[in-house]
């Protein structure tokens, strides 16, 4: 196979990614209309959200072991189309169940099967540039959930109702979908075999007929660095899912902006800063891990420790313009973090076993953080605008603990279970 094709498959899943991350900002953004329309309350939302995450959870390592043994192709091809065909559903939905439905668990259930294959998929093509090309990949969910509030905002005033933005932006998913039919490729054995790094590409040629679901739980829950690295991101997802889908509505209702204001300023400031750092970050992690392998680790507790302070800031901001910046500080920490989820995750887990390990990294993340959204909802529903400064001071918690938990992986068993490529 061209070795530029490594580039282009980048590219490609991308874009996806970037309608993947986009498609899971609308409803944050437009939760009040939502509620408006639909007579939701706080705590219904926050259930939406929940069991958005907790889809995610369930389905999402059945997706990472099927990514193990069948074409990552289809399962990312099939997987884009499903969840857009989901959110255009979600422009005909009556009332709770309908979201309930068509948001969480449907929408869930399409969007579980991408990651575990992607990033695997990613893996195999990019050994040296590993975390340079998942910075690029995961550039494109900070794209997605950067400009969402101003494109959410244009296309309110375009097609007037929340109900058109939904379907408009679902078409525009299946449209990426069908292309990827013809554009996106798998490695197969016979390819493998002639490449230069043939073990990594073998290890994306499915069907494994060596390779069992107990060699992958093996691989991943008697590891402990994979479980102290999985700590790490179900700090990340918990505070993600809470600021994602309730961070618009504490700015407008604690400063009393508009919600298109609200949301194009807590989503495009806080990504943007992130874009910026997850790039950097993808550079210098690859820089400074040929002379010490650990820095990827000590990078990402570094950054939670200093993004819980931030998230405290957030909640406590006297104004608008404070908040902002605040978010945009945890923007940059929440960057450092990410560009190294997935790449930390293979240097503790062998080739025939990572699109299996993302799946229970995702599923143990997802829900776990995903009890944010339902909590968050309850304490706004109780107590209004307090409410959700307890949710951020809770968040800097869950961040503490994870940067505790990864600074023991970084000080007591990385060396042991890295894996040498």
């Amino acid at each position: 196979m061209n070795r530029s094709y490594k580039w282009f498959l980048i590219a490609m899943l991308s874009c996806a990614f970037f309608f993947h991350q986009a498609d899971r900002a609308l409803f944050g953004i437009l939760t009040i209309p939502i509620q408006n329309d639909l007579h939701l309350t706080d705590v219904q939302i926050g259930w939406i959200n929940t069991t958005l995450s907790w889809t995610l959870a369930a389905m999402t390592v059945v997706a990472g072991f099927l990514g193990d043994r069948f074409s990552r192709k289809w399962i990312i091809t099939l997987s884009l189309i499903a969840w857009s065909l989901m959110t255009v559903c979600m422009g005909f939905i009556g009332g709770f169940a309908g979201a309930l439905f068509f948001r969480s668990i449907a929408t869930g259930v399409g969007e579980s099967f991408y990651a575990p294959s992607a990033y695997a998929l990613i893996a195999v093509h990019h050994k040296e540039t590993r975390s340079v090309a998942l910075s690029i990949h995961q550039a494109a969910l900070y794209v997605g959930l950067m400009v969402s509030g101003l494109v959410v905002a244009w296309m309110l005033g375009l097609l007037g109702t929340w109900r058109n933005v939904f379907i408009a932006f679902g078409a525009a998913g299946c449209v990426l979908g069908i292309i990827f039919i013809w554009a996106l490729k798998d490695v197969s054995r016979r390819d493998a075999e002639t490449q230069n790094d043939s073990h990594d590409l073998r290890a994306s040629a499915p069907p494994r007929e060596n390779s069992s679901l107990s060699d992958g739980l093996r691989a991943y829950f008697c590891n402990p660095s994979a479980l102290c690295a999985t700590a790490g991101f179900v700090a990340i997802v918990f505070v993600n899912n809470a600021y994602l889908f309730w961070a618009p509505k504490f700015a407008a209702e604690k400063f009393a902006v508009t919600v298109g204001d609200a949301g194009k300023g807590v989503m495009l400031w806080h990504h943007l800063f992130a874009f910026a750092a997850i790039l950097a970050g993808g550079i210098l992690t690859d820089h400074f891990v040929k002379k010490m392998p650990r820095f990827r680790l000590g990078f990402q507790a570094a950054a939670l420790l200093f993004g819980a302070p931030m998230l405290l800031w957030i909640g406590l901001a006297p104004s608008f313009a404070a908040l902002l910046v605040a978010a945009s500080t945890y923007g940059v920490f929440r960057g450092f973090f990410e560009v190294n989820t997935h790449a930390s995750l293979f240097d503790v887990v062998a080739p025939a076993h990572r699109s299996t390990a993302v799946g229970l990294l995702n599923m143990i993340a997802f829900f776990f953080g995903g009890l944010s959204g339902v909590a968050m909802g309850a304490l706004s529903q109780r107590w209004g605008v307090r409410g959700f400064e307890i949710g951020f001071g809770i968040m800097a918690t869950a961040y503490a603990l994870g940067a505790a938990l990864m600074a023991f992986s970084f000080f007591f068993t990385f060396n042991k279970n890295r894996i040498v490529e």
